[in-house]
């Protein structure tokens, strides 16, 4: 297809507006809508697997447009009535078919690509990890629309009715829905007794990815080939569809399909932990001395070090040995629901919410004592009960000499002062021999995750 050929192609076809909405409904719905992919270390801007996965997943909503604009544009030769006059010209019906998907493929391709580059110029001055694992995932996205939007095409050829394109474009969109939402996930139930539903392998088979919970989660590269493999097989499909001619082509025509879905179902994983795993690279720690971060998160580094180090030293002179030794940014990605995991001798950081996560100096300092000498328990995802910040809260004063909330808490500074009030004052009025009892034996019982710690401090008995 050459350059004139092109030019003609973008002025009597639907090929530019198909770019035009994806790109602009895109954008919208990122900077006018708040929600979570500008929040945290997972926003779309602050590192590039985040954006490539925030991204992908607006394909819950722009795969089926393109779907139905590609089949929008399929019915062009039948809304002119040229359908019989074109097939009398000895020009083969495949070019015609490949100049009429290679325009619309280069619009759609472009629009997500300029998607990414806005994104990506934000993410340049965000972060100082930069690598090229991320690239897969926008290149499958870009992919599936390209893919869609051919297969529309197919079906509104094969299918020449003006209630063709909306059909195929809420079609596209209710198995968009299912596979997020019932059909693509598995009921599951965690150790603590909660039931939560994971992704399936069918649910790949949408070109949608689920929410970004973690930054370093990716997707595994036998994903990215079995997505590949689906996505070929269906442009494929829609390609026959656009040169056949006969019942019987069109019926061949959907061999690709169902092939690629075959196949991609015999390489897509099955297990969740093998669909959405840990960027190994990303998670790799970098560390100045005892404190330690992901590669991903390096630019914390240097904030993180000081008051780590003085959290640590405070926590040896409050514990004795029982202390924490090191600060450890926490790599292991568990689904929700799980237990937290706790360690003896390290302090777990989390800096995607939490009491540490916009914490700085002193504030830091004090939430890194609160963590290492009282390890939250709350399952996974979510927010821990008042009595627990109250505990957390009064370790940390315990160890700094004055009770002060913790900044960053989803409790109320005055809500977490009137119950540990009355629990600190009672502790500080015993012995330092007594008071370092019930230290011990709150952190005790916050690392086994089988007490109440605030109860612990106050004299009564683990449960």
């Amino acid at each position: 297809m050459n350059v004139r050929v092109l030019r003609i192609e973008l002025r009597r076809s639907v090929a530019p507006w198909a770019g035009a909405v994806v790109l602009t409904t895109a954008l919208a719905f990122l900077y006018l809508v708040d929600a979570a992919w500008w929040r945290g270390t997972t926003a779309w801007t602050a590192q590039w697997t985040s954006l490539a996965m925030w991204t992908r997943s607006l394909l819950f909503y722009l795969w089926p447009v393109a779907v139905g604009l590609g089949a929008l544009q399929g019915l062009r030769d039948h809304r002119s009535k040229m359908s019989e006059l074109l097939t009398s010209t000895p020009r083969p019906a495949r070019h015609r078919a490949a100049t009429l998907a290679g325009t619309t493929a280069i619009t759609l391709a472009s629009a997500f690509a300029l998607l990414v580059l806005v994104g990506a110029v934000q993410v340049l001055a965000n972060t100082e990890y930069t690598h090229l694992g991320w690239l897969p995932i926008p290149l499958v996205g870009a992919l599936s629309l390209v893919a869609g939007a051919v297969l529309g095409m197919g079906a509104g050829r094969a299918l020449p009715s003006a209630l063709t394109p909306p059909a195929l474009a809420m079609s596209a969109f209710v198995f968009t829905a299912l596979m997020h939402m019932s059909l693509g996930r598995t009921e599951t139930t965690t150790a603590t007794g909660i039931l939560i539903t994971e992704p399936n392998r069918v649910s790949l088979l949408s070109p949608a990815v689920q929410e970004v919970r973690d930054v370093l989660v990716t997707l595994s590269a036998s994903v990215h080939v079995g997505q590949t493999i689906w996505l070929l097989g269906m442009a494929a499909t829609g390609f026959a569809l656009l040169v056949a001619a006969t019942p019987r082509a069109r019926l061949i025509a959907l061999t690709p399909v169902l092939a690629g879905a075959a196949l991609a179902l015999l390489v897509l994983p099955s297990d969740p932990r093998r669909m959405y795993v840990v960027d190994e690279a990303a998670a790799e720690l970098v560390c100045d001395g005892p404190v330690c971060v992901a590669k991903t998160h390096q630019a914390r580094l240097a904030d993180l070090a000081g008051p780590g180090k003085e959290a640590l030293r405070l926590m040896h002179g409050a514990l004795g040995g029982q202390a924490p030794v090191s600060v450890r940014e926490n790599t292991a990605v568990l689904p929700d629901g799980s237990t937290p995991q706790r360690s003896r001798k390290t302090v777990l950081v989390d800096f995607d919410g939490g009491i540490i996560a916009d914490a700085k100096g002193e504030e830091l300092t004090r939430a890194l004592i609160a963590e290492g000498m009282v390890p939250g328990c709350s399952p996974l995802g979510w927010t821990g009960t008042l009595n627990d910040a109250a505990a957390q809260s009064i370790a940390a004063s315990w160890a700094l000499g004055d009770l002060k909330p913790l900044g960053g808490s989803p409790h109320a500074s005055s809500e977490q002062i009137a119950v540990a009030h009355p629990v600190w004052k009672e502790l500080k009025a015993l012995p330092r021999a007594e008071q370092l009892s019930r230290i011990n034996a709150a952190h005790a019982a916050s690392l086994s995750c089988k007490g109440d710690p605030l109860g612990v401090l106050s004299g009564g008995a683990s449960r």
